[in-house]
């Protein structure tokens, strides 16, 4: 026989498989019954599944295999008539499908998978090396934070994958006076923009251990360092030493390492705690600016991968949760999955939580004090101004981009259907959230900055669809560039607010309005291709932006990251085919020296290089000094 026995497969023994008795079945005297196999399936042929298809869907399935074997050319681009209906691809939040637009860089052994349009608009044949070659430049931001005594490894959070040790922190927890001020400086400067926290249930937390180090739990410890780090991340070297007594760049350094290894001590990589994973998320987004691109990438990946683990991305209130869960969940969730979004296009590769993947709904519009751990009944959403504005106004926009990249993969017909959906988008943020703005206030403000930069981004990334396929009419490319200009201009303008900058300067610094790389890059590149579009004076206008831009983001003078340093070249092209030769400019001059430098094997930081020149650091705040390879996002945290 070719299989077992019945009585050997039930008594799970070794049949040998004798017939008409196996000799197992003889020795126990017991009845030995062979059972026929049943019939293997057929396998379905694939002519069966494209009967069940429509003809058009069958047509499809015929020209992709076609594809795949080279058989049948891909459709070629029309080039010639700019009146001609192309699909217009909305925004890059992935889809389902893999993608087949990326592109793989090797040099010397290393290669690189780039699949982002920031790189591929920033792409030049010869700046490839450059791509692959920034492995090990980013360890300066690194260094910067480390502290050499001890006996802690040198990253503990990267540490955990090899099994880092755990370590004792309570040397590392602030005086009680001093962790108050932490405290209120993280709700004042940063929770309103994250709202991944119920400010009450944590306040009572960070009060209870900050009086009783001794007696704090793991997972509750590493929230509150994630909160002292974020808290001194937020301030300002003056406001450390008249508060804390110590420099700015000292306290980074303590409580950067007390929160890693804060982590690794709570297990954070088999971690099903609700705090743990907000301790991880709060650390990460606090950290653009010391982890190099890529590495911050995988770490954004650990987090999401301990959030699928948790359901962070079903909604609570589908799975039965309390009402308090359900809501702290969602404002969770919606912290990472923008966060992991931008980590992805700064490394250059797609989205890795297409919207297909998760159901969680945005959290209501409500102040903390509306809910509350052990409540029954969920709570009423309020109409206007709330703690959740910000976020809220941000989940909004970020809802429309991605119910947007799900129709047709993204794709509108015309600009008339694209422009309909963004319509009702900007009814909606208008109406849920603008209208009850005081821009007095520097939350407010923000708000409504990022609100109205998001719908102008999405008409702006509509329409450089037709730029890209070389389809855009001059009157076309004016237009965009005025839609690039005005976002440009609402950073700026952040920048010159004093009360916003004096709260909120970390997050305005890392490029947080959408579509901020999306415009710089259109300027330069049509300053660089089309000049002849524009006159002297708008010329001129567009220069003196670019120049208020690189000295509010001293992150691009930064000569270790690879994409700083397309954006610099980028920049120099720019200016050599849009101005007079004879012309003079101290930020093109500094580009050009950190150029020579690093083609002569030196990699300098802004602050040193720009030390020689008028384009100088003496412009930059200091706190932007540390760190200095920032991770900069046209969707900083949206």
């Amino acid at each position: 026989m070719t299989h077992s026995c019945r009585t050997c497969a039930m008594r799970k023994v070794k049949c040998d498989k004798a017939a008409p008795t196996c000799s197992t079945c003889r020795k126990s005297k017991l009845e030995c019954l062979y059972q026929p196999l049943a019939p293997r399936r057929r396998k379905r042929k694939l002519s069966e599944d494209l009967d069940q298809l429509a003809p058009h869907e069958k047509l499809a399935c015929y020209e992709r295999m076609l594809l795949q074997l080279g058989v049948l050319e891909p459709k070629p681009v029309a080039t010639s008539a700019p009146s001609q209906q192309i699909p217009l691809r909305f925004v890059p939040w992935g889809h389902s499908q893999i993608s087949k637009t990326g592109k793989l860089v090797t040099d010397q052994g290393r290669s690189r998978y780039i699949d982002s349009d920031l790189w591929r608009n920033l792409g030049d044949e010869d700046d490839e090396p450059d791509v692959v070659s920034e492995d090990d430049e980013d360890e300066h931001s690194f260094q910067d934070l480390e502290i050499p005594a001890g006996n802690f490894p040198p990253d503990p959070l990267t540490g955990a994958f090899v099994g880092a040790t755990q370590q004792s922190l309570l040397q590392y927890h602030p005086a009680y006076e001093h962790a108050m001020v932490l405290w209120q400086t993280y709700v004042e400067n940063v929770e309103p923009i994250i709202k991944v926290l119920h400010v009450p249930s944590a306040a009572k937390l960070v009060e209870s251990i900050a009086r009783e180090p001794g007696t704090a739990r793991k997972v509750d410890e590493c929230l509150v360092f994630a909160i002292y780090h974020f808290a001194i991340f937020s301030m300002t070297d003056d406001e450390c030493t008249k508060k804390l007594g110590q420099p700015r760049a000292i306290l980074r350094r303590q409580y950067h390492l007390a929160a890693r290894q804060a982590l690794v001590n709570a297990s954070f990589l088999k971690t099903t705690e609700m705090s743990v994973l907000q301790a991880l998320v709060i650390f990460l987004m606090s950290c653009r600016n010391v982890y190099d691109p890529h590495t911050f990438w995988i770490l954004t990946g650990v987090a999401v991968r301990i959030a699928q683990r948790m359901g962070i991305h079903r909604d609570g209130a589908k799975l039965g949760l309390s009402p308090f869960d359900v809501q702290m969940r969602r404002r969770l969730f919606y912290q990472l999955l923008p966060l992991d979004a931008n980590a992805s296009q700064m490394s250059g590769v797609g989205m890795t939580m297409p919207p297909d993947t998760w159901d969680a709904e945005p959290a209501l519009n409500i102040n903390d004090d509306q809910i509350w751990p052990g409540m029954t009944e969920p709570p009423q959403e309020q109409k206007g101004a709330t703690e959740m504005m910000f976020c809220l106004s941000r989940f909004c926009i970020g809802r429309v981009l991605a119910q947007a990249g799900k129709r047709s993969n993204g794709e509108f017909q015309d600009h008339d259907e694209a422009d309909r959906v963004i319509s009702k988008a900007e009814s909606e943020v208008e109406e849920k959230f603008i209208r009850y703005c005081d821009v007095t206030n520097p939350l407010h403000f923000l708000s409504v900055g990022l609100a109205r930069c998001g719908i102008t981004a999405m008409r702006l990334r509509v329409r450089l669809h037709k730029v890209k396929y070389q389809t855009a009419t001059d009157e076309e490319r004016r237009e965009l560039m005025q839609l690039a200009q005005k976002i440009i201009d609402t950073d700026c303008s952040a920048h010159s607010n004093a009360s916003l900058m004096r709260r909120f300067r970390w997050h305005v610094g890392n490029f947080f309005l959408w579509g901020t790389w999306d415009s710089l890059v259109f300027v330069l590149t049509t300053l660089w291709a089309k000049p002849e579009l524009f006159s002297p004076t708008e010329i001129k206008s567009a220069w003196e932006r670019m120049d208020q831009v690189y000295k509010n983001h001293q992150e691009l003078l930064d000569t270790r990251r690879a994409l700083h340093v397309a954006f610099q070249k980028l920049t120099v092209k720019a200016w050599e085919a849009s101005r007079d030769a004879s012309e003079s400019s101290d930020l093109i001059a500094t580009l050009r020296l950190l150029r020579s430098r690093r083609r002569g094997g030196t990699t300098e930081n802004a602050s040193s290089a720009s030390g020689h020149l008028a384009f100088a650091a003496k412009d930059f705040d200091a706190s932007f000094s540390e760190g200095l390879a920032c991770v900069g996002s046209s969707e900083s945290d949206g």
